[in-house]
């Protein structure tokens, strides 16, 4: 059998194989609840370069909390993600809402998930004509869309941070599972005085025959980065990760307001 047979025959394979999932982890326990917020945010390549504006903003009513995260790009593209979830004892995710459209998104994507495993998904195809997919999968307790770094600032101090699963924002939604671990401190600056922030590195296992084939084919995604001050109060600093599939690695930080007399309003 040539190079090339073994090939297509092993990527056939994946239709049978590629739905074994790797192994889940189990719902994160509540150590730091959560409450209202609202920070800034820019989104930068990893040169630096700014763009995208963000703002994260977050609501709690009682156990249940609505958190929306937006990245509004230069070129009129837009990042949306609204999630909710409930903080009684364990982070269970209820409903995850993501849009990205424009023309920073090679395909423009709507994706609404449900925890119970409901999954609506309007995509653009290769010809540019709109499509939707249906589809039910039996969803594990801990799913991580939209909360994975609510999801840092509660791992355990000196432990593992976990493993939970993922729906992956594709025409065809597939659960992957993520994969977190510690790999130590750095510090950074504010104003006058140095800080330490852990440093985590989450890597997507895509699990089954299609994840034991995903590097051989370059298909593999990249690791995401995600800073996070720990303490009583932990907060997120800085991530590095990519916004959709095939995508570049690009740099989320805060920003503080700038005040000067250009940043006025226009009317």
């Amino acid at each position: 059998m040539n190079k090339n047979r073994s090939m297509g025959w092993l990527l056939r394979a994946v239709g049978v194989f590629g739905s074994c999932a790797a192994l889940f982890g189990s719902p994160v326990a509540v150590r730091h609840t959560e409450g209202i917020v609202h920070g800034f945010l820019v989104l930068r390549t990893l040169d630096g370069a700014p763009i995208a504006d963000g703002d994260l903003s977050q609501v709690a009513s009682g156990d249940q909390v609505t958190s929306h995260l937006v990245f509004r790009f230069k070129d009129g593209s837009l990042h949306d993600e609204t999630a909710v979830y409930s903080q009684h004892g364990e982070f269970r995710l209820v409903s995850d809402h993501l849009i990205q459209k424009g023309p920073t998104f090679p395909r423009p994507l709507e994706m609404t998930l449900s925890g119970r495993g409901d999954i609506t998904v309007h995509y653009q195809d290769d010809h540019g004509e709109s499509r939707v997919e249906s589809s039910h999968l039996t969803l594990p307790t801990d799913l991580a869309n939209g909360m994975v770094m609510v999801l840092l600032k509660n791992a355990p101090a000196g432990g593992p941070p976990g493993t939970w699963s993922f729906v992956a924002a594709t025409p065809k939604p597939r659960l992957v599972t993520l994969v977190a671990t510690s790999v130590g401190s750095e510090p950074f600056m504010t104003g006058g005085g140095s800080r330490l922030a852990t440093h985590y590195v989450v890597k997507i296992d895509i699990g089954g025959m299609q994840g034991f084939l995903a590097p051989l084919v370059g298909k593999q995604p990249p690791d995401s980065h995600v800073w996070i001050l720990a303490g009583d109060v932990p907060t997120f600093v800085k991530a590095e990760q990519a916004l959709y599939q095939g995508g570049p690695i690009w740099r989320i930080e805060l920003v503080s307001p700038n005040w000067s007399r250009s940043a006025m309003p226009t009317r």
